[in-house]
């Protein structure tokens, strides 16, 4: 049976997560998920025994793999050259994790010529796939100018994409670009819409942060209670300015 479904699993190759998005790739369900146990009791060697058949029978997703082995030596000897060379081969059947991977190792130079606009061109295919590691890659490349003429239109456009698909980075940059003016129009309304999303997802500064708006009523209706609510949360998580605030509320001050 041809895989028909996205398969996700945090499993492979430490806290990587590898999306393999396909309807032609030969690998059978049952053969992929042992794969995934074997990863889960790090029992490389027993993978390696399965996946390389499959990798050089032209399996892409196997190709993916056999790829990451290299690159990280489980199981192999670490090898970025040969990593490089099954990263391309996954790429050409359009392996969406390929393309990310592979992106990383021009971008830092592993097994290849360093080579920006290389790591750039494979991310944005990456990120067209909705991939939301990559949207958020190309969103910050796009800001920074790396491997791509600086564009801040088209970074937020991708830092959106990666943002609606939860990405807290992006959420954080976004709101510290809106909040600061930083390459679009200053709107402190918007720029507390993304942190507020990012605190939503847990992050100890964006919790601060929107703390201190709703303290200040910037960027949304004045609301002591709410402030107050942010930085207890913010405190939870360590945030200092959390902790200062919540002390200072707690104490009828402002």
């Amino acid at each position: 049976m041809k895989l028909t479904k996205t398969l996700i699993t945090t499993a492979l190759l430490g806290a990587s997560v590898f999306s393999f998005q396909s309807t032609v790739y030969a690998m059978e369900e049952e053969q992929f998920d042992k794969i995934v146990h074997l990863f889960e009791q790090k029992d490389f060697n027993s993978a390696l025994a399965i996946i390389r058949p499959l990798a050089e029978q032209g399996d892409g997703v196997a190709q993916a793999m056999l790829a990451a082995l290299y690159k990280n030596g489980d199981g192999v000897k670490q090898d970025y050259f040969e990593a490089v060379k099954w990263y391309k081969k996954s790429v050409e059947q359009g392996v969406v994790i390929a393309e990310y991977d592979l992106a990383g190792m021009y971008i830092n130079g592993l097994g290849v010529k360093q080579n920006y606009q290389e790591g750039f061109k494979l991310l944005k295919e990456a990120a067209e796939q909705d991939y939301v590691d990559a949207q958020f890659k190309v969103g910050v490349m796009y800001k920074e100018g790396v491997g791509v003429k600086q564009n801040n239109t088209e970074a937020v456009k991708w830092l959106k994409k990666a943002a609606n698909q939860n990405d807290t980075e992006s959420q954080m940059i976004l709101g510290d670009m809106y909040y600061d003016g930083d390459g679009v129009k200053e709107n402190k309304t918007e720029a507390i819409k993304w942190y507020q999303k990012a605190a939503e997802n847990n992050n100890s500064r964006a919790q601060a942060i929107v703390g201190l708006a709703y303290m200040g009523g910037i960027g949304v209706k004045q609301n002591f209670a709410t402030a107050k609510k942010w930085f207890g949360k913010a405190c939870d998580n360590k945030e200092q300015k959390g902790c200062e605030m919540y002390k200072q509320l707690n104490q009828g001050t402002k």
